[in-house]
């Protein structure tokens, strides 16, 4: 049996699980190394990094598709706890543990974006824009399959989504510009 032939709700279950062993099996990895309470915290800042740092909602993705296709909970407001979550978590280790940004490559980078705020936070702020843009898209589109507030959707002229589309390009264009400003292909992380 393969997931095609699975409900897709099932899919996005067996998929959700899939993913939960693997962050499982990450933060195991890491507690071995570190310990449970520095590796536990290097493991959430590691997915606070993919929340914060990436232009497209993929750490928050865990969380928002499957949330969306069970219970019908829009994307974008799971994304914003999932953001906020992040934050927080940054806010705390940055206050209280700042020794748990020193485990990993991935830790290292964040926390270096985190205290250069010029001209690093750009990172995050097109981060943020790239995955709520990406969020809406994806919301659009599960509306549209599942038939709700298709006259909403086919309303937008093709203007809007045109510029939606041409502002998505220059957040990624940018955030690739100033992940390479980094000098992350110099090996020094």
């Amino acid at each position: 049996m393969t997931l095609k032939n699975i409900a897709p709700k099932k899919q996005a279950l067996i998929k959700f699980i899939l993913l939960c062993l693997i962050l499982a099996t990450y933060v195991a990895y890491l507690s071995h190394e570190y310990g449970l309470m520095t590796g536990g915290m290097a493991a959430l800042l590691t997915w606070s990094f993919f929340v914060l740092c990436t232009p497209i909602a993929d750490a928050g993705f865990l969380l928002d598709f499957p949330l969306r296709l069970l219970f019908g909970i829009r994307m974008i407001f799971s994304e914003l706890v999932v953001w906020s979550i992040a934050i927080g978590l940054n806010l705390y280790s940055l206050t209280f543990r700042p020794q748990n940004y020193d485990t990993t490559v991935v830790t290292r980078l964040l926390h270096h974006i985190l205290t250069h705020p010029w001209p690093y936070w750009s990172v995050v702020a097109l981060s943020c824009a790239g995955t709520f843009l990406s969020i809406r898209f994806g919301d659009e589109l599960m509306d549209v399959i599942h038939h709700r507030e298709r006259a909403f959707f086919h309303s937008h002229a093709f203007k809007h989504e045109l510029i939606m589309v041409v502002f998505f390009v220059v957040v990624i264009f940018g955030y690739y510009e100033m992940i390479a400003s980094l000098g992350l292909e110099t090996g020094s992380w």
